[in-house]
């Protein structure tokens, strides 16, 4: 699904970091959400090499990359231990500086790194969220019905690991097909990168310690950012799914022009999956703004 990229593995620390490049042009950054891997972005990828030297990577816990082991304050699965991650790997790709494009927990990966790195980020694409601390501060019934998987997610090892390895296709189907459109937007490879991808040793345990680092030490982390008027310094772009929880639950454009200090976007006719629902539309957002 990605012809003409290059793949590869880069030590980020303690980890290995799965990815691939391809194109030429200013390096652009895509990170995935939940519950997938770099394979979300393939109806724009080659698309993409025309204008950028494009690099998509496995979020640590996720696809390819390594799965370690968490500590007890679930630091090994933080926000900032992420995003360390990527700048590692844009380093030794020969890039200082980048945009990013990023979905769901790719994009909270995002926020963390444009707070700890500012002068890595360029400019950044945030893809159907608001930022972690406002929506769980902002935690409605509506919003846990709808996203039960953070709640479940959290609760101590190995209790939510243990439901969802019996059935890890389950899982998906609950909280993938379960949105707007479906499991329609996702063509059957796809589907079968991502079910393969969660039955991987460690996979399971290591998208609960993402979400249990989540609901801890990343609040603990924005907490501090906002006690200390810390604010996002490069221009983000926030774009949603007007047929999505985010933009009908939170004002995403509010939201983050609290925590950022340059903030533009709209909502785009998909649902969550904007990447797999809109491709095009997406394309022609990541042209015109990134630049």
């Amino acid at each position: 699904m990605f012809q003409d990229f290059r793949p590869f593995r880069v030590a980020a620390g303690d980890v290995q970091i799965a990815g691939c490049i391809g194109g030429s042009g200013p390096p652009l950054l895509l990170l995935h959400g939940h519950p997938q891997t770099r394979t979300i972005w393939h109806k724009i990828a080659g698309r993409l090499t025309e204008h950028y030297t494009v690099v998509a990577t496995d979020l640590r816990g996720y696809g390819a990359s390594s799965k370690p082991q968490s500590q007890s304050d679930h630091s090994t699965y933080s926000k900032r231990a992420m995003a360390a991650d990527q700048v590692a790997v844009m380093r030794s790709l020969g890039f200082n500086s980048f945009f990013v494009c990023s979905h769901d927990r790719g994009a909270r990966v995002t926020h963390r790194l444009c707070m700890d790195s500012p002068n890595t980020v360029r400019k950044a694409i945030l893809l159907d969220i608001a930022p972690t601390l406002a929506m769980y501060e902002q935690t409605s019934r509506a919003f846990a019905t709808a996203y039960f998987h953070w709640f479940l997610l959290i609760q101590p090892s190995p209790f939510p690991e243990t439901l969802i390895s019996a059935n890890p296709d389950a899982y998906i189907d609950a909280v993938m097909g379960q949105r707007f459109a479906g499991m329609t937007p996702f063509t059957p490879e796809a589907q079968a990168a991502y079910r393969a991808a969660l039955r991987s040793e460690g996979a399971v345990h290591a998208m609960c310690e993402d979400y249990r680092a989540s609901a801890s030490i990343d609040l603990e982390h924005d907490r501090i950012d906002r006690e200390q008027g810390r604010r996002v310094r490069c221009p983000l772009h926030v774009l949603w799914g007007s047929k999505g929880i985010v933009g009908s639950l939170f004002d995403p454009l509010h939201e983050w022009s609290l925590v950022a200090e340059r903030v533009s976007g709209h909502a785009l006719d998909c649902g969550h999956y904007i990447a797999e629902e809109a491709p095009d539309a997406l394309l022609q957002e990541i042209t015109e703004n990134l630049v």
